[in-house]
């Protein structure tokens, strides 16, 4: 059986139906025997919006009843009205691009004063940038492109960033809008290219899958946990085999990447061919202890796009911020996968930060339960000033998202039984890399 919701697209000049069907089709393992669902959240992370299926329903249907487009080959070069509007802390910005060429940004607030500028090479068809205001009131987004300018107002009631003005890529993508027929779905809205969080259930076990989907695709969601990746127990990487590690539907390397040509904790990594790393105390024995300390650029291999390979091995990614919160939710004995919980800043959940560290190495009986295999350790990190600090103590890990004020991370404290979810300069700092399997 399946759920069913109607789409419309919203970049509104021309609406041709289409009749076009994408069904998310749900279903279950527990490594590899079929499990049963009693029910699916699905929660758009990027806009916002839930919908619930119910066993016997496992299949989400998304009618897409009108296409909007631009008009013919001659369509312009577009600036699309932000989402939300008003922004309270960060809002989307969509563009139609044409044709192939550079697209330069420029930001100012009504009386001219530069808050954003930059430049980006973009492919032909539509393109989604992400901004953060850095005043109150009003700021015009203006583009242009050899084919013409365009600009929209934006309103910020509240300035997230005083200041600092954020404007990163998001990616290419169609955009469409889903209402439901029926009153119970009328709130959720998707786009092409929103993240969609899926959270399976069943009994008193949970599972979560990420996924932007933009056409047909069935998941299945996997219940088992604490055994070796099925299928990929061991990864040989650059001259080191890295266990595996399942954690419901993730499979995570179980220890930290360590690979590289190792550098002084106070030269800064460089954008090379050649991967650097850092060992704690500058000890080679420290590096093959607890992994590699890195840079983000250098882990990102200095390429700005979110969820990518970076220095991970094939089939592997640099996990992203929402990844995380995923596997903490699934460690966590109080707040479950989706829980607002996880969006918050410094020790968050219940006892997270206690299920993923391991059970020796944490001073101040810090150590862990270890219960899911993460086996997270407290090799401390490189700071700033190029020194190192806080081994025994604490565990940084590196996401592959941006914020604000640089990227995201993790810290696991010896003190504390939640994880901490930080933001951290990217440039400067040296923290632990994990990855998490394709």
């Amino acid at each position: 059986m399946k759920k069913s919701i109607i789409v419309s697209v919203l970049f509104a000049s021309l609406l041709i139906a289409s009749g076009q069907t994408i069904d998310l089709t749900f279903t279950a393992i527990d490594n590899e025997s079929y499990v049963q669902l009693d029910s699916i959240k699905v929660m758009n992370r990027t806009q916002g919006g839930d919908t619930v299926l119910y066993w016997p329903d496992t299949i989400l249907s998304l009618y897409i009843v009108g296409i909007d487009e631009p008009w013919g080959k001659e369509s312009a070069f577009h600036v699309f009205q932000n989402y939300p509007n008003p922004v309270v802390d960060n809002t989307t910005v969509g563009m139609y691009v044409p044709e192939k060429d550079m697209v330069s940004i420029l930001i100012t607030d009504v009386a001219g004063r530069v808050i954003y500028r930059s430049e980006y090479p973009l492919d032909k068809g539509f393109h989604s940038f992400k901004y953060v205001p850095s005043i109150t009131g009003i700021s015009i987004f203006a583009a242009s492109h050899k084919e013409g300018n365009s600009s929209i107002r934006i309103l910020s009631t509240i300035s997230a960033s005083p200041g600092i003005a954020t404007c990163y890529y998001v990616g290419q993508r169609a955009s469409i809008h889903l209402q439901d027929k029926d009153q119970i779905l009328q709130n959720f809205t998707f786009s092409f290219g929103d993240t969609l969080l899926f959270i399976g259930y069943t009994d008193t076990l949970q599972s979560g899958i990420l996924d932007a989907p933009e056409v047909s695709e069935t998941y299945t969601f996997q219940f088992a946990t604490n055994i070796p990746c099925p299928g990929t127990p061991t990864v040989e990487y650059e001259g080191q085999v890295y266990n595996t590690i399942q954690i419901f539907s993730q499979g995570w390397l179980k220890e930290n990447l360590n690979v590289g040509i190792m550098i002084p904790g106070g030269q800064w990594m460089s954008n090379d061919s050649i991967i650097e790393k850092y060992c704690y105390e500058n000890e080679p024995d420290s590096c093959m202890k607890y992994g590699g300390l890195y840079q983000w650029n250098e882990m990102m291999q200095y390429i700005t796009q979110q969820g990518r390979r970076g220095i991970c091995p094939p089939g592997w990614h640099l996990p992203t911020d929402e990844e995380w919160k995923v596997l903490e939710g699934a460690v966590d004995s109080q707040y479950g996968i989706g829980d607002p919980v996880w969006d918050n800043y410094n020790p968050r959940g219940y006892d997270a930060g206690t299920n993923l560290k391991a059970t020796s190495g944490w001073n101040n009986n810090g150590n862990g339960t270890n219960l899911f295999g993460f086996s997270g350790l407290p090799g401390g990190s490189r700071n700033s000033a190029g020194f190192f600090w806080n081994i025994g103590f604490c565990g940084f890990w590196w996401t592959s998202t941006e914020c604000i004020y640089g990227a995201w991370y993790r810290t696991l404290y010896c003190g504390y039984p939640g994880v901490s979810r930080n933001d951290g300069d990217k440039y400067d700092f040296g923290l632990f890399v994990r990855c998490l399997r394709d």
